[in-house]
């Protein structure tokens, strides 16, 4: 999916590169006269700054406004923007400007719209151990026998040279990784522990979470685990965690760790040894069904030493023995000092309608980013449609957020805003930042008169725009833009020049595969943003506006020469950028 700031900056810089007759400038002013040009830049900064601040806040809708009239601002003057330094410093500025904001939205996952990752710390271990083989310390060793014999598990402690290695590594290399995870262990510990329990699995096994995330619910290995308990994608299916378009039930704290534990009990349940469930929990239970086929041995240990398990998995187990043992006795290794984080607190409200986070943090005074970090299944700032979702909350908020929501109309929870209105701030200047009419920010609060207070805060009813929904939840314009097809051109390359996904080129014009012929005439809908392209506040003008865009969209895609400049409009000032992710793109697909 195009991000908004990306298909902002396709769509205005590909205006840009399109022919237009200027004006030339005028003289210089002189005297008293007033500098249109000075004024017009002054226009054009405000814009591109009260974009910037809505981006920080995570509105992306208004950042893109702002932007494109910003851009507008320049473009559409009487001036031609080249014939002056101060128009082209300006120009350049707003393009530099919004291409690194579109960059800093991609790397937080589409702008916004997905939870960002984190390196598995698994995966670190492995690396480590695969590259250095750390000594077993006679003094370590010795010091972890009289350990083990004190400490309680109900996970058999079996002290090995394996684990022994490990405890070396954790007390050197690994150390960080490890009071990392301790750390942030507080947020779940107590949550997990019950959880075990009810499921009758180990409770030590909890420290499979520290070796596999250090307990972050967003962790992601290379080879595509995800969430705290490193579920891939169809064991995860199998345990009944949801996947789709809206959020990812791997990276729920609470219902992964329960996945976990079934998981973990259905394999000690295959295989009637700890060991060989986690080593199954790791590499999956046919390697080590064929593993003990092959030598006849269900012992752990036994097949380490035959050598009959992938490398990362005879890693695996000696790793979470290692961090059981120093979680035990953090005295002894130096762990004692650690404060772990204190356990994850929230108000849960069962919704069955979608509503986009911004609009909850409005309600409850709070930042986007805290709603994140309480909902971290949540893939996009909206939360599923015709589907009931847990909805954390801030401790206290909930009939805050209760009444709040109330006022809104369930279908406008995903376009309508609250605002509170900030010093300077008017109906005239909100009308333009949300381009809603006034009347209507009237109409829904109620208000008396035109003026509004600072520090008001006010429903913000931005109209629905008219627009096709995707099954994937993408915005489409209705009517399709017309693309004849070139020798050299696949269905990915077409998608990648609109800037829609690839099974969409597929839908819409019932094709198979990556194939197209020259020659042939393919249906694009356009990705559009939310009230852009509403009659409510343009007048009358969607269909002029939109076949500008759609024309730009025809033109810049039939310019082979100009296909990385129009879609990645930071490429302008070094093209490889361009030609990188064009190239990485094609590798993950």
């Amino acid at each position: 999916m195009s991000s908004p700031l990306r298909w902002l900056s396709f769509c205005l810089l590909a205006a840009a590169l399109a022919p237009r007759a200027w004006t030339q400038l005028p003289g210089d002013a002189s005297g008293a006269q007033p500098d249109p040009i000075a004024a017009l830049i002054d226009q054009a900064e405000k814009e591109f700054q009260a974009g910037q601040a809505n981006y920080q806040t995570g509105h992306l809708v208004a950042a893109r406004l702002n932007f494109d009239s910003a851009f507008n601002l320049l473009l559409e003057s009487r001036y031609e923007i080249h014939a002056d330094e101060r128009l082209q410093r300006e120009f350049d500025r707003i393009v530099n400007g919004a291409s690194s904001l579109e960059l800093a939205a991609l790397e937080q996952g589409d702008g916004f719209t997905q939870q960002k990752s984190e390196p598995a710390p698994i995966d670190q271990a492995n690396d480590e151990a695969n590259e250095v083989t750390f000594p077993v310390d006679p003094n370590v060793k010795a010091q972890a026998e009289v350990e083990i014999r004190s400490t309680h598990s109900d996970l058999p402690l079996m002290l090995t040279d394996p684990v022994v290695s490990f405890l070396n590594y954790f007390s050197k290399n690994g150390k960080g990784v490890l009071e990392r995870g301790l750390i942030r262990s507080g947020r779940y510990e107590p949550m997990i522990r019950r959880v075990l329990k009810e499921e009758g699995v180990p409770q030590d096994l909890i420290y499979l979470a520290q070796a596999e995330s250090g307990f972050h619910e967003l962790a992601l290995s290379r080879a595509g685990a995800r969430g705290m308990w490193q579920f891939i994608s169809s064991r995860a299916t199998g345990y009944g965690l949801a996947r789709n378009w809206w959020l990812d039930e791997r990276l729920d704290p609470e219902k992964s760790t329960r996945a976990a534990a079934r998981h973990l009990h259905d394999l000690y349940n295959q295989f009637g040894d700890w060991y060989l469930a986690m080593a199954a929990y790791n590499s999956g239970p046919g390697n080590v069904q064929q593993a003990v086929r092959r030598t006849g041995y269900a012992d752990f240990w036994e097949l380490y030493r035959r050598n009959v398990l992938p490398r990362e998995t005879k890693n695996y187990v000696p790793i979470i023995v290692a961090v059981a043992i120093m979680a035990k006795n953090k005295a002894q290794y130096g762990l004692d000092a650690i404060v772990p984080d204190p356990p994850a607190t929230f108000d849960t409200i069962k919704i069955t309608y979608p509503v986009d986070l911004r609009l909850v943090a409005e309600c409850v005074d709070v930042p986007v980013t805290s709603l994140q970090d309480l909902n971290p299944s949540l893939l996009r700032t909206t939360t599923p449609k015709d589907t009931e979702f847990d909805l954390h909350l801030p401790v206290g908020s909930k009939d805050r957020y209760q009444t709040a929501i109330a006022a809104i109309p369930e279908d406008m929870r995903v376009w309508w805003r609250y605002h509170r209105v900030a010093p300077g701030e008017t109906l005239a200047s909100l009308s333009r930042t949300y381009r809603t009419p006034a009347a209507s920010i009237v109409e829904a609060n109620g208000l008396a008169s035109d003026s509004v207070e600072p520090d008001a805060k006010l429903i913000i009813p931005i109209a629905e725009g008219k627009v096709v929904a995707g099954e994937t939840g993408d915005l489409y314009s209705k009517h399709a833009v017309r693309y004849r097809t070139r020798r050299g051109d696949t269905v990915a390359s077409v998608a990648q020049n609109f800037g829609v996904p690839a099974d969409k080129v597929r839908s819409w014009n019932h094709l198979r595969g990556n194939t197209l012929h020259a020659g042939r005439t393919v249906r694009i809908y356009l990705p559009l943003v939310a009230g852009r392209e509403s009659e409510a506040w343009t007048g009358g003008t969607t269909s002029k506006h939109h076949r500008r865009h759609a024309q730009t969209a025809v033109r810049s895609a039939k310019k082979a020469k100009t296909k990385s400049v129009a879609k990645y409009p930071h490429a302008r000032s070094d093209p490889s950028l361009a030609s990188e992710h064009d190239a990485s793109q094609e590798q993950a697909r």
